[in-house]
């Protein structure tokens, strides 16, 4: 069998007893049968919500920063040049990249075992009875709710993907093929996880990290979201669906008035691990450390992505982009300057005083001769950075944890750290609900929801500070008031929407994917080539091609375990 179908049957393999010559079971060795008590399938639905970060940094599907970031130009790949993990260099010049990318092989094959473990566990919790276990229901939903998230990474990254649940038996697997469900269809799929998830889970949850009625709420609207953007068979988006957009709103709209979400009163309190877990958290990876573990249960994902000081040492991927650091210039006004900010280029300069700056900056960018990490005597400076020359010498600083703080961890050469990592933030639900509205029309009433967001970049500004007391850098971010400082049309709000999902959530992994979503991802990225090819030399082979680089291909390795059951992207 190959390993696509293995991989699928995981669970049913590795737990299953060997076949015996003794009457006596083996030691040592528990079969499945072994595993649907009420204690046990507990614990297989925990090792179902592990899978969420159990990825590797040669697949960080727990942040998507790799796919997300680099494809998206908000970073270079960075490390010590294009054949430092030369696989997420041909993900970010797209020209070069390939169905025989390994790295790409790997992604998929990561991705379904965590579809492989929602699924065995939810066979053992749908075939126990609710008067033997009592939380059967909620447990139904959360695993749902967790096969829907694996999906939905696989469906943005490969469009077309076999899709398996717990009650297709194991020999129908090699018959099914990731053509065998329209692209709409599967959305479907998708969203129905979400919607039983919903309708089954709790509004809250005892243990921190489980899953509750509007984390299901949050990833179905953001599944509608991305379904909403019709795409046809060359992956360009024919039309946009008002009925999905409205129920994107009425969904975004319940969870605000549950009254359980708020913004936090710092942008940098979502990326400390002090201040995890907090009102702005609507579904995060949980990760731990000393937990009875050799090296705890810590962010790999992120590993590669601190700077080459002697407190970090590795390994100085995820470089910010010279057009994202431009990107957080503001004009006289304090709003963006959505078709400018890149007529001067001060991440050459390094000069962030002449021009006002988004605050988010600071947050989001490490500069030389600034604190790293909100830290006034931890200086970033140059030669903290791999390659600067290859590069620039900035480093990624969401994902990064101080070398004194609690959660930080060597794991030589390596650094990981047990700080959450958010997948879904309260501004995620703001800004869904500003999109749909301006998509619908009804623009006008988007004002205020992207001004929550400005409203609070402007007041995170107090952890911003060098030694003496001054700010990092000139900052100026204001509200949008049409018919005072802007002109509000329905073009104008969508550009403003657009950059600020960008500046809010720069690095964090996702501005690729919106960028398909919308529809503008190839004159986006060809665009950005065509000005950071003067700044960067390891973008000289760098092209994106139109109705095929909006998605990964179909690996090759998994075309051929499948005996050609699996077809190939369009384009590929």
């Amino acid at each position: 069998m190959k390993r696509i179908f293995y991989m699928l049957t995981l669970f049913c393999t590795i737990l299953c007893s060997c076949q015996k010559t003794l009457d006596e079971p083996a030691q040592g060795v528990a079969s499945g049968d072994d595993l649907n008590t009420p204690e046990n399938i507990d614990k297989m639905v925990i090792a179902a919500y592990s899978a969420l970060g159990n990825d590797h940094y040669t697949s960080p599907y727990s942040s998507m920063w790799s796919y997300g970031s680099v494809r998206g130009g908000d970073t270079y790949k960075g490390g010590d040049g294009p054949g430092d993990l030369s696989e997420f260099h041909l993900f970010e010049t797209f020209s070069l990249n390939r169905p025989d990318n390994a790295l790409i092989d790997q992604l998929w094959f990561r991705l379904y075992v965590g579809v492989g473990r929602a699924n065995d566990a939810l066979r053992r919790v749908d075939a126990i009875p609710e008067s033997d276990y009592p939380n059967k229901m909620q447990r139904q939903a959360e695993l749902r709710f967790l096969r829907g998230h694996f999906y939905f990474l696989l469906k943005i990254l490969f469009k077309y993907v076999p899709y398996i649940d717990q009650n297709v038996p194991k020999t129908d697997y090699p018959t099914i093929s990731n053509k065998a469900l329209s692209n709409d269809t599967l959305w479907n799929k998708i969203a129905d996880d979400f919607r039983a998830a919903a309708a089954n889970l709790p509004v809250d949850q005892t243990d921190k990290g489980r899953v509750n009625k509007f984390s299901a709420k949050a990833y179905l609207a953001k599944v509608l979201l991305y379904q909403a953007y019709t795409q046809n068979e060359t992956n360009a988006v024919s039309s946009v669906d008002a009925a999905k957009l409205n129920e994107v709103n009425a969904l975004c709209d319940e969870i605000i008035a549950s009254g359980k979400f708020n913004l936090s009163l710092d942008f940098a309190n979502n990326f400390l691990a002090s201040s995890e877990n907090s009102t702005e958290s609507v579904f995060a990876i949980q990760y731990s450390k000393d937990d009875g573990t050799p090296k705890g249960r810590l962010d790999y994902g992120h590993a590669l992505n601190y700077p080459m000081n002697s407190e970090y040492g590795c390994c100085g991927f995820n470089v910010p982009s010279h057009d994202l650091i431009n990107a957080f210039k503001t004009d006289a006004n304090g709003l963006p300057q959505f078709t400018t900010y890149n007529n001067t280029d001060v991440a050459a300069a390094l000069d962030f005083q002449t021009s006002s700056f988004d605050p988010r900056l600071d947050h989001t960018v490490a500069k030389p001769g600034a604190p790293f990490k909100y830290k006034p005597t931890f200086i970033f400076a140059r030669s903290w950075a791999r390659a600067p020359a290859i590069y620039g010498a900035f480093a990624s600083m969401k994902e990064a944890v101080l070398p004194d703080d609690p959660s930080f961890q060597k794991i030589p050469p390596f650094i990981g750290s047990s700080k959450n990592w958010e997948i879904i933030r309260y501004a995620d639900v703001l800004l869904w609900k500003a999109e749909a509205l301006i998509e619908l029309g009804r623009f006008i009433e988007a004002v205020p929801l992207i001004n929550q967001i400005r409203n609070r970049s402007n007041a995170s500004k107090a952890l911003l500070k060098n030694a003496n007391g001054t700010p990092t850098s000139n900052y100026n971010v204001q509200l949008y008031q049409p018919g005072v400082n802007c002109t509000w049309t329905q073009d104008y709000a969508r550009q403003a929407l657009r950059f600020e999902r960008r500046l809010e959530f720069a690095t964090e992994g996702y501005h690729f994917f919106d960028l398909v979503r919308w529809g503008i991802a190839s004159q986006t990225m060809n665009a950005y080539f065509t000005t950071e090819k003067s700044r960067v030399s390891h973008l000289a082979d760098a092209k994106f091609t139109q109705g095929r680089d909006e998605y990964f291909p179909i690996p090759l390795n998994q075309i051929n375990f499948s005996g050609g059951v699996y077809k190939q992207n369009n384009g590929w």
